[in-house]
């Protein structure tokens, strides 16, 4: 199999705001499931390239969706039914204070507030087996050339783990001053290996190692400002526009960003990359990793702040050990969740930001220090 690699457009071209569609779809059996938002369509490898420099951006092929989501829209027990209001939903996770999962919350041990007002919940259940689908973001840059083996060991044995055959899919980038595709969407757990074992760090010209450079850098060829640059942000929201867009409409989509947080060459802004992932509804879950020889550290709170806003999570392993581990949370975050939908009272469409709170109300449970993890706040639709 061969791949050639492509570069992904750094998101120059102008952005589709569009309507973010909500899932308009509830679980109508006795037994909810798992809701990550991701799902398993056909296997989409068109490997991209797309620097960080002006140029036209590509117009991703739609992906047509599998046999298994041409069926009926069932989820195991659960039909899966249009209905005519506007719902929105929204999935979290409850974290006792030893960070294990808790399985047991009731519709009435909580309440929902969007922009300071309680909304009625329409449903709740728990939501454990749609299918994901997942792109693996994996910085190239200098300052992850030491760890980046462990990197990707620890993202195989990820994949390997949580890929269901014919139900979950993923994807590989990488990215330094440029966004590569290594690997389109794709259920293969094989080719996504493959594409994890290619990603790699490229020393420019007159590299020596530990960040230093000797010589004087060529006046044509590899560009230079590329190789030693870290486009974190436009990654983020050219993953998000461009290949967490081709999803199968009722998945759970998650972003997994290894990285130290440190952009220094992206065109978007940190607040228009977090705004994106929102409206592909993907959660970003950061993997904060530096090397740790000669670099600066890792920039705790921008990861944070992505993985907060989003409905993720944020890891700073220290050790191979605790990088594993990160992907075993990560795996289990995407499977016990639960389910909240309801219909807003601001009914207007205005394609708004609504921020939203969901808190304890049951006050046995108040004093247990459970740590609700959900996304802050959605778009609202727009008029045509």
């Amino acid at each position: 199999m061969s791949h050639r690699k492509q570069v992904i457009s750094g998101g120059l071209a102008v952005m589709l705001l569009g309507m973010l569609v909500f899932s308009e779809w509830l679980p109508t059996g006795a037994h909810g499931q798992n809701t990550t938002t991701s799902s398993a369509p056909q296997d989409a490898s068109r490997p991209r390239r797309a620097a960080n420099e002006s140029m036209p951006q590509p117009t991703p092929a739609r992906q047509q969706p599998s046999p298994g989501q041409q069926d009926d829209a069932a989820l195991q027990d659960d039909e899966v039914v249009r209905v005519d209001t506007d719902l929105t939903n929204i999935l979290f996770t409850a974290t006792d204070k030893n960070r294990r999962f808790i399985t047991t919350l009731r519709k009435e041990d909580i309440r929902i507030l969007e922009d300071g007002q309680p909304q009625d919940i329409f449903t709740f259940t728990t939501q454990i087996d749609l299918p994901l689908t997942i792109a693996i973001l994996i910085d190239t840059s200098r300052s992850q050339e030491r760890t980046l083996p462990d990197e990707k060991a620890a993202a195989r044995a990820f994949v390997d783990a949580i890929m269901r055959q014919g139900k979950d899919e993923a994807a590989v980038i990488s990215f330094t001053g440029e966004v590569t595709l290594e690997q389109g969407l794709t259920g293969n757990v094989t080719r996504l290996r493959q594409a994890i074992e290619q990603v790699e760090f490229t020393p420019p010209s007159g590299y020596i190692g530990d960040g230093r450079v000797v010589g004087t850098p060529p006046i044509s060829g590899t560009n230079q400002n590329l190789a030693f640059s870290t486009a974190l942000w436009d990654a983020v929201w050219v993953t998000s526009e461009e290949v967490m867009s081709e999803a199968a409409e009722k998945t759970r989509r998650a972003i997994i960003l290894v990285t130290d947080g440190d952009d220094t060459s992206s065109r978007k802004k940190m607040d228009e990359a977090i705004d994106r992932a929102i409206k592909a509804d993907s959660l970003v879950f950061a993997i904060g990793i530096g090397d740790s020889y000669r670099f600066r550290g890792v920039d705790e709170s921008a990861l944070r702040k992505i993985a907060e806003r989003t409905g993720g999570r944020a890891y700073f392993p220290r050790d191979e050990a605790d990088l594993r581990a990160a992907f075993t949370q990560i795996q289990k975050e995407l499977r016990e969740q639960y389910l909240v939908a309801y219909a807003p009272t601001n009914t207007a469409r205005d394609g708004s930001y609504r921020r939203i709170q969901i808190e304890i109300v049951n006050p046995e449970l108040r004093g247990q220090n459970i740590r609700l993890n959900y996304r802050q706040g959605y778009f609202a639709r727009s008029e045509a």
